[in-house]
Order: C-alpha cells, then structure tokens, then sequence
C-alpha cells in the first residue's frame, strides 16, 4: 500500500517551535514516523543483524537518541555526564535485554523533549555560543540544535537499508 501522508515539512508549522527551528522540527519528526514506519513488522531476532559490514538497525535507533540526548546537554550549556559516555560507549553493543519496542519507545521520548525544549527558544537565542566535545568547539545554538535533527536523518536512512537488505 502506497504512503500517502505528506513529509512533516508539507504539514505546515510546529505549534510553539521558533521559526528558524521548524526545519529541525520537522525532521525530527520525520525520523521519528519514519523509524516506526521502515520497522514495523520487522524480526526482533534481526535486531542486531548486520549487512555489507555496516551497522545494526538497534545501533541506528540507540544512536539516534544518544545523539539527541548528547545534543539537548550541549545546548543547555552542559558537558555529558558520565552516564552519556557510557551509553555512547555501549550503542550498537548486542543486548537480549533491549528489544525494538524500547528503542522507538527511547527515540520517541527524545524526539518529544527535543521538541519541548524548542518550545522554550526564541529565535534571539539561536545565534548563543555552545561549546561543543572536549575541545569545546565553538558552535551556535541553532548549529548544535540542527546536527541532531540532520544526523537523525542520515542514520534513518542507513536504517532503512539495513532493515530492507536483512528483509530480502
């Protein structure tokens, strides 16, 4: 059956996001719809599959989030914590415990504080410095913000791939 929904940018605004943020809105939300809807029936024993030497569709989905949760400390002017490091450490890492449920459930969960927290900008606050990494790399707010919306949807993508290579 054909997809008929139109892409979150055709949609119109994100209520309460500032203007300059609506294209990080939307395709936060567009990795989030498109995460659910590329696994949907997908084997949970493939979870941790790989093909053509390239990532799991588990780490694609635990990147997605460590990346955002990364993002959301970075943009509240705050260095990771120690948990961060080690989540960071363990995407990818094959776990019985973490099922595909969890995972859209954890992505879902950083997409929405994501989108709460735009809600408290306004567009003046964009152009702040953040310091990113441990060389503390000069970046603006908007610049930080945007890389997690944009690397959601390069690793979507890869997800995409492995998730229609490990079906045929």
């Amino acid at each position: 059956m054909r997809n008929t929904t139109p892409d979150y940018w055709l949609r119109g605004s994100v209520e309460e996001v500032p203007p300059l943020l609506q294209p990080a809105a939307h395709a936060l939300l567009q990795s989030q719809l498109e995460a659910h809807r590329y696994t949907e029936g997908f084997k949970e024993t493939m979870l941790w599959d790989t093909v053509f030497g390239r990532a799991s569709l588990g780490f694609h989905l635990q990147h997605i989030s460590g990346v955002i949760d990364r993002v959301l400390t970075y943009a509240q002017h705050k260095p990771p914590s120690k948990s961060q490091f080690i989540y960071l450490k363990n995407e990818g890492k094959a776990n019985d415990e973490t099922t595909l449920a969890l995972l859209l459930s954890n992505l879902d969960a950083k997409i929405e504080e994501s989108l709460l927290y735009y809600k408290t900008l306004k567009d003046t606050d964009l152009t702040q410095y953040r310091p990113v990494g441990r060389k503390h790399l000069p970046f603006t707010l908007i610049v930080v913000l945007f890389h997690a919306a944009e690397h959601s949807q390069r690793h979507i993508g890869q997800l995409l791939v492995t998730v229609s290579s490990l079906e045929n």
